[in-house]
């Protein structure tokens, strides 16, 4: 890796934590890689992706065959030996994949066409976890899962051919509207989600609206708009400054709390490209 990138410091950081979970790429030995957050595989690979460490780094392809060795032949991944395949862990791992090159894989192309034959009946898509007991509200999709999964699904073709993903797109406006936590998981609009989060791992509103922005169906959404018009609100002088992260991330400089992210930036200025 070369010692020119100025975040050398952050990505040495986060590979000194790839053996804390027991086994290699933050992997924990019966092959877990959702958990030890936010040092997990998916996480971890996510990140130093946006530093800028390229697929071929020794552990960026070690962590996406560790995520494709999960791969089910009907396009779900099980980040684990055991359990439930629930639609965020499939996204997560697409994530990953999509962000490392893998878009065009034909295992991934199974991927998109489960998910989108298991979309929800508002749109979005749901996991089976509820933590939160049963009520009128876990009918709904789960916003954080339907996010990830429109990420992912910008990397592909389908983006902004299948109205499929339109629903999707509206599920998550609706959301901006009403704020209600939705879901088993039940993901909410308040104080936390609108103060912004960074590097991508939880539902917030930078995450929301870069995602979104991708999507022409709704880059002239009032809704949109106004989750924009928030975000724009955050910024110091054009520059996204931190407000929450992990805090088990707090010696990484790329994400430090209260300070300007320069890769956030970077994302913040890919939505302004994209709504031109």
């Amino acid at each position: 890796m070369s010692k020119d990138n100025p975040y050398q410091s952050d990505i040495d950081l986060i590979l000194s934590h790839r053996h804390d979970n027991g086994a290699d790429f933050w992997a924990t030995p019966d092959n877990r890689l959702y958990v030890g957050s936010p040092y997990s595989t998916t996480n971890s690979a996510m990140m130093l992706y946006e530093l800028g460490v390229p697929a071929a780094h020794e552990a960026m392809a070690g962590a996406a065959s560790l995520v494709l060795a999960c791969w089910r032949k009907d396009g779900r991944y099980s980040l684990g030996p055991s359990g439930t395949l629930h639609p965020c862990y499939t996204a997560a791992a697409a994530n990953v994949l999509c962000r490392l090159g893998y878009a065009g894989d034909e295992r991934l192309e199974r991927t998109f066409t489960h998910l989108l034959e298991s979309q929800h009946t508002d749109g979005g898509w749901r996991c089976g976890k509820f933590f939160y007991g049963r009520g009128p509200e876990t009918e709904f999709s789960n916003p954080g899962a339907t996010l990830g999964v429109l990420d992912a699904f910008r990397f592909t073709g389908y983006l902004n051919t299948e109205e499929k993903l339109d629903r999707a797109v509206e599920s998550l406006l609706r959301h901006w509207e009403t704020r209600l936590p939705l879901g088993p998981c039940h993901y909410g609009i308040g104080t936390q989600f609108l103060r912004v989060e960074y590097p991508f791992m939880k539902y917030n509103i930078l995450y929301y609206v870069y995602v979104l922005s991708h999507y022409v169906y709704a880059r002239q959404d009032g809704r949109f708009l106004a989750a924009l018009a928030h975000l724009k609100s955050r910024l110091r002088d054009g520059e996204v400054v931190v407000e929450n992260t992990n805090r088990m991330l707090k010696g990484l400089e790329f994400c430090r709390k209260g300070a300007v992210s320069a890769q956030a930036t970077t994302r913040y200025r890919e939505i302004l490209a994209n709504m031109l």
